[in-house]
């Protein structure tokens, strides 16, 4: 059920996105709107099962039951596999490229080359109005599941390996999940 927080943060996120990007119309494809499904019962509620090849992410709610949201994800090589934990969450997070995306993509972004310029949180930052970061044995991955810019690239394996979200999508999940959640990435 959609709170009045929700609906209120949702749709201000969502101004905030089509102030920045005027006349940008953008059409989800139904499968991966939030929805409940089925899924397996032995799945411990509360935790988060990404399916990367199906492009959905899984919020376990309850046993044999999970919230699916449609998820972009990293292209070949590029993807993050395993266990994780959610150990910090941010709302508007600041951003910048790690080394092995400056090296690989030096002209898309040549304004993090040799500086230590950070991008702010905001409309036009890459990893939009939420972020979950992902960590091992207390270590961060440098792996996100986030929100996007780039609402086109749900449903697709096109990202340096974060797990992208509409931004209103991953404002719901960033409420429903707290520190210490499970992330497992097949």
């Amino acid at each position: 059920m959609i709170t009045r927080r929700t609906f209120v943060t949702t749709a201000t996120a969502g101004a905030a996105l089509a102030t920045a990007a005027p006349g940008a119309a953008f059409a989800l494809e139904q499968k991966f709107e939030p929805q409940s499904v089925g899924i397996r019962q032995d799945l411990e509620p509360g935790q988060i099962l990404i399916m990367p090849r199906a492009h959905f992410l899984y919020f376990v709610t309850a046993p044999g039951q999970a919230l699916r949201y449609g998820v972009g994800v990293g292209k070949a090589g590029l993807e993050f596999t395993g266990n994780a934990v959610i150990q910090v969450k941010k709302e508007w997070p600041t951003w910048r490229p790690t080394d092995e995306m400056i090296e690989r993509e030096p002209q898309t972004y040549s304004r993090f080359k040799d500086n230590d310029y950070v991008q702010p949180g905001g409309p036009q930052n890459p990893l939009g109005a939420r972020a979950l970061y992902l960590f091992q044995n207390g270590r961060d991955t440098f792996f996100r599941i986030h929100g996007t810019t780039a609402p086109e690239s749900i449903g697709r394996s096109v990202s340096n390996g974060c797990i992208r979200m509409l931004n209103e999508h991953v404002i719901d999940l960033y409420q429903r999940v707290p520190i210490g959640t499970k992330v497992t990435v097949l």
